[in-house]
C-alpha cells in the first residue's frame, strides 16, 4: 500500500478510546462446559422471570455453530442479530473464517458466555444476555494478545429479510437506530389468539453504549451480501470508512459501525443492545429498559445464575455432552417460567419462549407440569408455586380444569360437561415435596389431590364399576389427542380419529387414577392422616385389581382398553387390542405382579415392536398404524414422547429392572443428543427411527431429561 493511501486511512479513521473492563467469570467449575459447535448444547435464551413479560416477549436462539454465518441471535419473526468484523480491511462475516472457532464457556437460561478469535491473537469474550423481555445484550471484551496492532470495525446488524423492517430515525442520544416491524399472529402449529392482546406492530432500537462512527440501511441484502457494503470492489479495492448513513425507510438490514485500534496488550469493551416493545406502548418505556441494559454490570447476573444452580445434584458424568444435556434441560424449564399476573398470584409457565405458538403460550396443563419433577431440584419454591395455581383455581366440587393460569381456569365445556386434565397432580406434588420438604405445601396438595380424585370418581366413572372413562372431550383430556391408534380405528376418513373416550373403560386414565391414589396414600402417611391412609390404600388396591382382572389379556400378556358396556376387548366389531405404550405404563403405577411385569419388559425389549433406536414409541412398530415419522405436532401413533418414556423408566426401576432402565435412558439420551448436535433444540416428540422431524421445538417437558439423568446416570 502506498504512503499516500496509508496517510489517508489514518486521517479517515476515528479511533475510539480504549476502554478496559475485566472479563466476566463463572465462579463454579461444574457450570463450565466449553462447548464446541458440534456439542449437544441447547442454545435458546429468555429473560429471567423477574424481568419477563407475557406480551411482546423476545427470546433468542443462538447460532454459534453454522460455518457460513456470523454468530447470530434470532427471535421468532423479529430478525437475526449479529456482529460482522472488518479487521485490517479483511471483512470476516463467516465463522468458518475465524482464527479460533467459538467455544461456549457457560450457558444459563438467560445468557451464554463464549470465546473466540476472529484473527490470530485477537481474543474475544462475548456475552449474550437477554436482560429483559424487551432488551438483549451483546457484550464484547476484546483483547489483543498478539504482537500486531489491529485496526478493526465492528458492524452490529439486524437482519429481517423480505419482511416489514422499516427504519424511523437515527437517535444520537441513544447512539443507534430506531425502527419498526410487523409480526403476524399466524403460527405453524397453532396461531396466536387474535383477541387476547398479542401485539403485531413492534418498535425497536439497535444501539451502542458508545457513539458509533457510522450507520446504514440496506435493501435486497443478506448477511452474506453485507460483506459488499463493508468492502466495496472496483478495479482497486476501496477502503470503506463509513456506511451509507441512511436514517429512514424500508430495509432488510440495518447496521451500526464502531471503530477501534488495539495495540498489543490493549483491551476494549463494547456493548450493543437490541430493544423491542409493543408499538402501542410509550416509547420511553423501551428507552428506559434499553438504557438500563446498556449500563448494567454483567457479573452480578452471572453470579445470580451460579447461585440458582447451586441446588442441583452434582452428577459426575462420563462424557461432557451428558452434562450439557443435564444443564440444558434445567435451562429449558427455567426460561419457560413467568411471573404472576392477572388471575394468579403464583409464577406459571408457558411451553416455550421461542418459538411462541398459540396453545403453548396460554395456561398450564397438568401433563406439562410433569416438568416440575426436574425443576424442583433447581427451584423447589417456584415449582410449588406453579402447582399451587391448580389449588388456587380448583372448583368447589374438586374439578381441576384442563388449563389454569393468568386468565383463570379453562374447562372447555363439551356436551354439558367440563373438561379436566390427565391426572398427574398428586404424583407431581409428592415428587416436589421430596425436594422441598415443605409440609405446608404437602398438606394443601393432599387436600386438593383428594378432592380431585373424588371428582374423577364421581364424573369419570359413569357405570360405577371402578374403572374410568375420559370425558366427552376426551380427545384433549387423554393427552394423546386424536392421532392415537384406537381413535384412528374409527376415524371414518378424518385426519384425527373419532373420539370414543366416553365409551371405553380407558386403560390410561384408570392407570393414572390408580397412581394418584397410590401417592395420596403416601401423602396421608407422611401427614399422619390414618383415615386417609386407609381410604387411599383400599381404593388403590381395588383399582389395581380391576385393571388386572379386566384389562390384562392372557393370550397377548399385555394390557388394553375395554368396552365400557361389557368389559370386552372389542368395540363395534373391531379389536381394541393394540399395543400402545400405555400398556407398559402399568409398570409405573405398580399394577402388574412380578410375572406380568416380566412379560411386559420382554415385549418392551422386542426390537420388532417397542425397542427402537431412540426409545420406546407410543405404538408398537409392528402395528399397521405405526409411523416413525414426526410430521407435525401431537402424533401418538409411533413418535417418542420423553415424558412417557420417563414414566416407563420409573416403572422399570420400581420392579428392579435397573439394567433395562439404564438402556432406555441411553436411548432417550441418544434421541436428545442427536437433535441437540444437529440443531441445538429440544422437541415436543422424537422419531423412534429417524433424525428428521417436524414438530414444536423447545417444548418444556423435555426438561424431564434432567430427572432421567438424576435417576439413572448418577448411580453409575
Amino acid at each position: 500500500m502506498s504512503q499516500k493511501i496509508c496517510s489517508l486511512l489514518i486521517a479517515l479513521m476515528v479511533l475510539s478510546p480504549v476502554v478496559h473492563r475485566a472479563e466476566v467469570n463463572v465462579n463454579d467449575d461444574y457450570l463450565i462446559i466449553n462447548a464446541q459447535g458440534v456439542d449437544p448444547l441447547f442454545t435458546t435464551y429468555a429473560a429471567a422471570m423477574d424481568r419477563s413479560r407475557f406480551f411482546a416477549d423476545k427470546a433468542y436462539f443462538m447460532d454459534y455453530f453454522s460455518p457460513h454465518k456470523p454468530i447470530t441471535y434470532s427471535s421468532q419473526y423479529a430478525g437475526e442479530l449479529a456482529v460482522v468484523w472488518k479487521i485490517n480491511n479483511m471483512v470476516i462475516s463467516k465463522k468458518k473464517n475465524f482464527a479460533r472457532q467459538p467455544k461456549v464457556i457457560a450457558s444459563f437460561p438467560d445468557m451464554a458466555i463464549m470465546e473466540y478469535q476472529p484473527m490470530p491473537g485477537l481474543h474475544v469474550q462475548e456475552t449474550f444476555f437477554v436482560y429483559s423481555s424487551g432488551a438483549a445484550i451483546i457484550d464484547m471484551t476484546i483483547t489483543n494478545q498478539s504482537e500486531e496492532t489491529y485496526d478493526f470495525f465492528l458492524y452490529p446488524l439486524l437482519h429481517l429479510p423480505e419482511d416489514s423492517l422499516q427504519a424511523v430515525r437515527y437517535d444520537q442520544n441513544l447512539h443507534g437506530l430506531v425502527f419498526k416491524h410487523f409480526e403476524s399472529t399466524i403460527r405453524l402449529h397453532s396461531n396466536l389468539y387474535k383477541d387476547r392482546g398479542y401485539p403485531t406492530d413492534f418498535r425497536n432500537v439497535l444501539v451502542c453504549d458508545q457513539a458509533p462512527e457510522s450507520y446504514g440501511l440496506y435493501k435486497g441484502c443478506s448477511i452474506h451480501d453485507f460483506y459488499f457494503a463493508a468492502k466495496r470492489f472496483s478495479k482497486v479495492h476501496a477502503y470503506v470508512t463509513e456506511l451509507n448513513e441512511k436514517q429512514s425507510g424500508t430495509a432488510e438490514i440495518l447496521a451500526l459501525q464502531k471503530n477501534y485500534t488495539l495495540k498489543p496488550g490493549q483491551t476494549a469493551n463494547v456493548r450493543f443492545v437490541r430493544g423491542a416493545q409493543d408499538a402501542r406502548n410509550p416509547e420511553q418505556d423501551m428507552v428506559k429498559d434499553v438504557k438500563q441494559a446498556l449500563q448494567i454490570e454483567l457479573q452480578p447476573f452471572i453470579d445470580a445464575n451460579v447461585r440458582l444452580f447451586q441446588s442441583i445434584p452434582r452428577i459426575q458424568f462420563d462424557e461432557p455432552g451428558q452434562k450439557m444435556v443435564y444443564l440444558g434441560a434445567f435451562n429449558l424449564v427455567r426460561q419457560c417460567m413467568l411471573p404472576p399476573r392477572n388471575k394468579t398470584q403464583y409464577n406459571y409457565y408457558v411451553f416455550s419462549r421461542n418459538p411462541i405458538w398459540g396453545w403453548g403460550h396460554g395456561h398450564q396443563v397438568m401433563h406439562e407440569s410433569l416438568s416440575m419433577l426436574s425443576y424442583a431440584y433447581l427451584d423447589a419454591r417456584s415449582a410449588q408455586e406453579s402447582q399451587r395455581i391448580y389449588m388456587e383455581q380448583q372448583y368447589p366440587d374438586g374439578l381441576i380444569g384442563y388449563r389454569h393460569g393468568p386468565r383463570g381456569p379453562q374447562v372447555y365445556p363439551h356436551e354439558g360437561k367440563a373438561t379436566t386434565s390427565a391426572p398427574f397432580f398428586s404424583w407431581t406434588n409428592w415428587e416436589i415435596y421430596q425436594v422441598s420438604q415443605d409440609r405446608s405445601f404437602l398438606k394443601d396438595a393432599y387436600e386438593a389431590g383428594s378432592q380431585f380424585v373424588h371428582y374423577l370418581q364421581q364424573e369419570r366413572d359413569e357405570d360405577g364399576d371402578g374403572m374410568f372413562e375420559w370425558g366427552p372431550y376426551g380427545i384433549i383430556e387423554n393427552v394423546r389427542d386424536g392421532w392415537n391408534v384406537v381413535f384412528q380405528l374409527f376415524s371414518e376418513g378424518a385426519d384425527e380419529g373419532r373420539d370414543i373416550s366416553g365409551e371405553l373403560d380407558a386403560l390410561d386414565l384408570t392407570t393414572q387414577v390408580a397412581n394418584e391414589m397410590y401417592y395420596l396414600k403416601k401423602m396421608a402417611a407422611e401427614l399422619d392422616i390414618s383415615a386417609g391412609v386407609q381410604e387411599w390404600t383400599e381404593k388403590y388396591n381395588r383399582t389395581r385389581d380391576l385393571i388386572n382382572q379386566y384389562m390384562w389379556d392372557k393370550e397377548d400378556r399385555f394390557y388394553y382398553h375395554v368396552d365400557m358396556r361389557d368389559n370386552n376387548f372389542d368395540f363395534e366389531g373391531r379389536s381394541l387390542k393394540r399395543k400402545e405404550i400405555i400398556g407398559l405404563l402399568t409398570l409405573w403405577a405398580r399394577i402388574p405382579d412380578r410375572d406380568r411385569a416380566k412379560a411386559l419388559v420382554d415385549e418392551m425389549k422386542n426390537k420388532e415392536s417397542f425397542w427402537r433406536r431412540y426409545g420406546v414409541p407410543t405404538l408398537a412398530a409392528n402395528d399397521p398404524h405405526y409411523t416413525p415419522f414426526v410430521d407435525g405436532c401431537c402424533r401418538w401413533n409411533g413418535p417418542i414422547w420423553l415424558l412417557w418414556d420417563y414414566m416407563l423408566l420409573d416403572g422399570l426401576q420400581h420392579y428392579d429392572f435397573d439394567k433395562e432402565a439404564e438402556q432406555l435412558a441411553d436411548k432417550m439420551m441418544l434421541a436428545v443428543t442427536t437433535q441437540l448436535q444437529r440443531n441445538h433444540r429440544f422437541w415436543e416428540s422424537y422419531s423412534p427411527d429417524y433424525t428428521v422431524q417436524e414438530c414444536p421445538s423447545n417444548y418444556i417437558w423435555d426438561s424431564i431429561m434432567a430427572r432421567v439423568l438424576m435417576d439413572v446416570y448418577k448411580t453409575k
